[in-house]
């Protein structure tokens, strides 16, 4: 067997092995963060929220998310990927849950930031577990796979939380009854996180002798080339200017990411007379388009070796859409056409961003360095949610916050542009 074929054979195994199940994880993840946009078609009439009191509180779990995420990731270096996961679902999923408790703003503010407390580390350790186990070369491709999981919550997540809204007993709500059933899976899942995932390639008795030790090889060979030309201090990361651009960059995408998902339903169900069930099989449609996109746009990323493009041109489009859909909020189908191809090619540069800093860390500072950019970006995650909700109760429109949000994507590529080094791997085929 030629060595080509042995690496082939391991990473197929590998990636059949770890990727589904983070994806799974990931699933999780990001549906307990945004099933809140479809518990607010009926929770915000029950608890009398306004647009800023909702979309504070959508928004707040990314204070939490942003100020717990540098010291969550260094509790993994010490801890271990695989037990750290798990303590991290099992509390997520509780929390989550517990938003069936919320009974006015100052709860709901609370448990929203406690949520983003106890997911922190989550996302920068997935994206740290990936350059452990997947050469260069495979990442764009990978990470895509991965985070299919994002638009996949909402494809298969809308229509049950829709449903979920109609159901009631024992004195709850259907909103209750959403969080109660979508929080606590999360909780059940982290325990097969031990069982399934590894911490090192060294220690995967799952493989081969010889695909461990290719592996292995492998790996090691292309850290210590990267770490030659890299600096390996923490000072490195934290005094360079770049980490701070990849974070704003990465701002401006999760302006979008979550201005958009957070508050999609609600614009969705204000474009017409439609049911919750009907908001939420129409709200699943541009998701399942935007799945489809990331995986074949990382894939021609990996197929030519470029990045910095790959980020670029998508989310200038998705600004540029988000855009015209305030300006044609009042033609339904135009509104809805704009709204969906915001959310494909949004989605479709997100996988690709990840490729930019992970090319320029040393694997001693790795985990710190993402947690950084990841921190930075996320306070977008705050921002977008709030200016839609101000914005709407300022104006009595979502045409504003919907244009706001297009310029910082605008920006967001713009940036991707104006970086100096623009992450090209050598091409090849996975």
């Amino acid at each position: 067997m030629t060595d080509s074929e042995l690496g082939a054979r391991t990473l197929r195994k590998v990636m059949a092995r770890l990727v589904p199940f983070m994806a799974l994880l990931y699933f999780a993840n990001y549906l307990d963060r945004v099933n809140v946009g479809f518990a607010a078609l009926t929770m915000n009439r029950d608890l009398q929220f306004s647009a800023t009191v909702y979309g504070t509180g959508a928004g707040v779990l990314f204070l939490g998310y942003v100020l717990f995420q540098v010291p969550s990731n260094l509790a993994l270096q010490r801890i271990g990927t695989r037990v750290w996961i798990t303590w991290i679902m099992v509390i997520w999923g509780l929390v989550s849950a517990a938003m069936a408790l919320v009974s006015g703003p100052v709860s709901f503010y609370v448990l929203r930031f406690l949520l983003g407390v106890a997911e922190a580390g989550f996302f920068p350790a997935m994206i740290l577990y990936l350059t452990v186990w997947f050469p260069v070369r495979m990442r764009a491709k990978i990470t895509a796979i991965f985070m299919i999981a994002i638009p996949m919550s909402s494809v298969l997540g809308a229509p049950v939380s829709t449903a979920l809204l109609n159901v009631s007993g024992f004195g709850l709500q259907g909103w209750q009854w959403l969080f109660i059933l979508q929080g606590l899976p999360a909780s059940l899942l982290g325990l097969f996180v031990l069982k399934v995932l590894t911490d090192s390639p060294e220690k995967a008795t799952w493989l081969a002798d010889d695909e461990r030790a290719w592996l292995v090889a492998t790996l090691q060979a292309e850290h210590a080339q990267r770490d030659a030309k890299l600096p390996a201090r923490l000072s490195a990361i934290l005094l360079n200017p770049k980490f701070y651009l990849f974070g704003l960059m990465y701002f401006g995408m999760t302006i979008c990411l979550y201005g958009l998902s957070l508050w999609l339903p609600q614009i969705v169900k204000s474009l017409g007379d439609l049911t919750n069930p009907q908001v939420g099989l129409l709200t699943a449609i541009p998701y399942l388009v935007a799945a489809g996109a990331m995986y074949a746009w990382g894939g021609h990323s990996d197929r030519t070796g470029e990045r910095k493009w790959h980020v670029a041109l998508p989310i200038i489009l998705g600004g540029l859409f988000l855009g015209a859909s305030g300006y044609l909020i009042d033609a339904p189908v135009a509104a809805f056409l704009a709204l969906a191809f915001a959310a494909i090619t949004v989605y479709a540069a997100l996988p690709q961003f990840w490729t930019l800093p992970t090319a320029v860390m040393g694997s001693a500072t790795a985990a710190a360095g993402i947690a950084l950019v990841n921190a930075l970006g996320n306070i977008g995650g705050y921002v977008g949610p709030v200016i839609v909700g101000v914005l709407k109760d300022m104006t009595g429109s979502y045409a504003p916050g919907l244009a706001a949000m297009g310029g910082f994507a605008i920006l967001s590529g713009v940036l991707a542009i104006l970086m100096g080094h623009d992450g090209r791997t050598e091409p090849g085929r996975s």
